[in-house]
């Protein structure tokens, strides 16, 4: 530690920067003068490409350009937005209003490597605009200026496909630089999927393949989302949902994926309750198992498991059949089986056993036998199917949902006619359950009408999981006169906070004040913080010489004065590495407020006047990390000084170092 404090940095991180130290951890040999050596990098890597040839890849116009956007850094922050919150304080979910491309790169930091799952439904490329910025060197300036919050200067935020000549270029140049930034904050054994239709999925497959790795690819799976089209050639009624993940090995590591089969998980409940009525008496059990399949509507998708109506003392079974299939081989095992009570072989089926005989030994041992003998050997010996064992099942990579419903409930949180084609929740929440577990962070940086952020409040009430959601979503303005215009929805992220909101007044059971919290009679997190983008609540240093001295005032004062104190923590703990849900609480210490970013490992002090007894303070209140503003010092270097070492003294006497930051 010096005798100065750290500069804070404003920006989001520098991408480029990150990959190159990452490369030098791995291959250090690459390195001359601190260049990347790439000839010798294809050596390393037993790989040759001569200068001049081709090679297969995509490429468009623009696309070099997308790379210079990735890396360069964001001076924005996102500020919170209580009135628009529901239970701000307590909840682990993040619903941001802003341009994704801009948040991305602001949540690189503090949510790189933690995101379990993205889902993504990108705007189609249909050939009429989409909205998202045209000049991407501008994207804050364009964002800021669409949304009011400067002096518009010509700029439009939204880029026609049509009347440029760029059909496919322009709709790549907009995604490939957010799906880019997007897999950093995925886990190593975190998922990716994507929604997309005909127009471009061929193009975003191949892209994919280069962001991910072919060897990531998992699925193009086939969504049918009706039954019949009008069409003058072939009915068009399917969309895709493409998967990739980090790594597939780290995704296969805690088991297959799969998702329960429908009404599976309700028949065991019942199967419970009747074993805790009626213990052991399994004859019992199965009267009363097959009267209550009987009872069932004939839709019911409980009723599909019927059979499974016998029971042991392992659980609810079939008597499934495990005689070798008739394919005509002769070498199929013919073992007898004697059955228990005669003690005679039992019937063989014509094409012998599935089983050899040192399976059917080893279920014969098993306690209860999991082979189901009839009542003498007369009858051929059938295995024990338990439904508790297959009661999931792998998530096919065709399905049907019906996209009206969707529409129809979306139409009754927020009206008839506000959100066109919203993607159904169920789908969303099959694939949540197919790769998530308790704790896990979804992402959904094109988030419409909030369908991902519904599906999680949805495995919240009814399957009690704890998942958590952050959702980016553009303030598009709605169309003037359009339903959602006379609704007094003035944005796409009015919407999705409001469906958001509806249905977690649903889920807690009406509670009368949702905004403020009220009592609620469900259990779970039904809430989010909102946050919006913004400029930097702090001036940065542009290091111009033609205003230099108006540069170095704003180096010490340099705090935007419209910036709230908890605007300014905000940025501070986003651009420290904490995430948005981080608990923040006030503290008092020698006289002045400083903030407590979790429980004390971050302090940030925002008073304008430090004194020696406030440093002290800081220092035995044992942080990682304190931030101060610079303006606090009022230059004086000594103090600044003097603080380096009661915070170096500090870390000294404990062997942890204490990070002393001022911005």
């Amino acid at each position: 530690m010096t005798d100065q404090p750290e500069k804070m940095p404003l920006t989001s991180i520098d991408i480029a920067a990150e990959k190159r130290e990452a490369l030098k951890q791995l291959f250090p040999e690459v390195f001359a003068e601190n260049r990347i050596d790439f000839d010798q990098l294809k050596r390393v890597l037993g790989d040759w490409v001569e200068p001049g040839k081709e090679r297969f890849g995509l490429t468009w116009p623009g696309k070099a350009e997308c790379m210079r956007i990735i890396q360069s850094p964001s001076v924005a922050t996102l500020n919170p937005v209580r009135e628009e919150s529901v239970n701000f304080d307590e909840t682990e979910n993040v619903f941001i209003e802003g341009d994704n491309l801009e948040v991305l790169k602001l949540l690189q930091k503090a949510y790189f490597g933690k995101v379990k799952m993205i889902y993504i439904d990108p705007p189609y490329n249909t050939g009429g605009e989409f909205i998202y910025p045209d000049k991407y060197a501008e994207t804050l300036d364009t964002y800021l200026a669409y949304t009011g919050q400067i002096d518009d200067e010509g700029r439009k935020f939204s880029t026609s496909t049509d009347s440029v000549g760029r059909y496919h270029s322009n709709w790549l140049s907009m995604l490939y630089p957010r799906v880019y930034l997007a897999k950093n904050l995925l886990r190593n054994d975190g998922v990716f999927f994507v929604s997309i239709n005909d127009s471009e999925v061929g193009n975003l497959r191949t892209f994919l393949d280069e962001v991910f790795g072919e060897e990531n690819f998992i699925a193009q799976i086939v969504w049918q989302r009706s039954k019949k089209g009008d069409s003058k050639t072939i009915a068009n009624i399917h969309e895709y949902i493409l998967v990739y993940t980090k790594n597939k090995e780290a995704s296969l590591e805690g088991g297959p994926w799969r998702k329960p089969k429908p009404g599976a998980d309700e028949v065991l409940a019942h199967y419970r309750s009747l074993r805790s009525s009626l213990g052991d008496d399994h004859a019992a059990i199965r009267i009363h198992m097959m009267d209550w399949f009987r009872k069932l509507p004939k839709n019911d998708p409980r009723k599909s498991h019927k059979h499974y109506n016998w029971s042991d003392d392992r659980g609810l079974y079939f008597p499934d059949n495990f005689a070798g299939p008739d394919d005509g081989r002769k070498s199929r095992p013919r073992h007898d089986i004697m059955h228990p009570t005669t003690g005679k072989p039992c019937a063989k089926p014509s094409t012998g056993w599935r089983w050899d005989e040192k399976k059917t030994e080893w279920a014969l041992e098993q306690e209860p036998p999991r082979i189901h003998f009839g009542d003498d050997e007369s009858t051929i010996p059938n295995r024990k199917s338990y439904l508790h064992e297959i009661s999931e099942e792998p998530f096919s990579s065709v399905f049907y949902a019906d996209g009206r419903s969707a529409t129809l409930e979306v139409e009754a949180l927020v009206g008839k006619g506000v959100f066109q084609f919203p993607k159904n929740k169920e789908v969303l929440l099959d694939l949540i359950n197919l790769v998530c577990s308790d704790g896990d962070i979804v992402l959904d940086f094109f988030a419409g009408s909030a369908s991902t952020g519904h599906a999680i409040f949805e495995a919240t009430s009814e399957l009690g999981k704890n998942f958590k959601f952050v959702l980016v979503q553009l303030p598009e303005v709605t169309s003037p006169d359009s339903v959602a215009d006379e609704l007094g929805y003035k944005n796409i992220a009015e919407v999705g906070r409001m469906r958001l909101k509806k249905a977690a007044e649903g889920y807690t059971k009406g509670s009368e004040d949702l905004l403020a919290n009220a009592e609620r009679t469900a259990t779970g997190d039904f809430g989010f913080r909102a946050f919006g983008l913004a400029a930097s609540n702090f001036r940065i240093w542009n290091g111009s010489e033609a205003e230099l001295e108006k540069q170095i005032d704003l180096h010490v004062q340099n705090v935007d004065p419209s910036a709230t104190p908890e605007d300014i923590v905000y940025e501070l703990l986003l651009k420290a590495g904490f995430p948005l849900t981080t608990t923040v609480t006030a503290w008092e210490m020698a006289g002045k407020t400083v903030y407590s970013v979790e429980d004390g490992s971050l302090l940030i002090c925002l008073d304008k006047e430090i004194t020696p007894a406030l440093i002290d303070a800081l220092a035995d209140a044992d942080p990682l990390q304190v931030i101060c503003l610079d303006e606090g010092f009022k230059g004086n270097d000594q103090l600044k000084a003097n603080a380096v070492q009661t915070f170096k003294a500090r870390a000294a006497s404990r062997e942890t170092e204490i990070v002393f930051r001022t911005v």
